[in-house]
């Protein structure tokens, strides 16, 4: 045991530690799969706010902090859209009017 703390170079209470986190259930599991599906089922266009609309509309009670920290461990993130196309250049020269001598 004690080799194996010298390679790892942790300690021993670490080590018991990390054990004992593995071998706990995940209880977000259930709510990881559905938020996977809806993402997925949206093809990657939804992000936490439209995702947490979703699971409170079938019912679920979740906070949208939570949505956001799970997507983030799962490594989903929505995509923005593109920017809208804008023709307008304004006035070329860069000169303003004087609005209050034309009176």
């Amino acid at each position: 045991m004690s080799i194996l703390l010298n390679i790892l170079d942790i300690s021993k209470s670490s080590y018991y530690y990390n054990v004992k986190v593995m071998n706990k259930e995940d209880k977000d599991s259930e709510i990881k799969t559905k938020i996977k599906t809806i993402f997925e089922k949206n093809k990657g266009r939804y992000g936490y706010r439209r995702i947490t609309l979703t699971l409170k509309n079938q019912g679920e009670n979740i906070n949208h902090k939570k949505v956001k920290r799970l997507m983030r461990v799962l490594g989903l993130y929505g995509t923005t859209p593109k920017a809208k196309y804008k023709s307008y250049k304004g006035d070329l020269n860069g000169s303003v009017k004087n609005l209050l001598l034309d009176k």
